[in-house]
């Protein structure tokens, strides 16, 4: 069962034209979004505001049971 799915997408990758471009676009959009955006739009708020691991834990924790006490509400 496995390799008849396996045979039908290869066979059916091998025949593509438009197809192939079409993966690249997407594949493009992808590394444009996680790599490029990330570096730009979400820069490291605990390494650039906390400068031990101790003080980025406490942090997070101190988050966690906040909002565990608010009953999980974040307004």
């Amino acid at each position: 069962m496995l390799s008849t799915i396996y045979t039908f997408y290869r066979d059916g990758f091998r025949r593509m034209r438009l197809g192939r471009r079409l993966w690249a676009i997407i594949l493009i959009k992808l590394f444009v979004m996680f790599a490029v955006l990330k570096l730009f739009f979400f820069p490291n708020y605990l390494k650039t505001n906390f400068t031990t691991d101790h003080e980025r834990a406490g942090h997070v924790l101190g988050n966690f049971t906040q909002s565990s006490k608010m009953g999980g509400r974040n307004d």
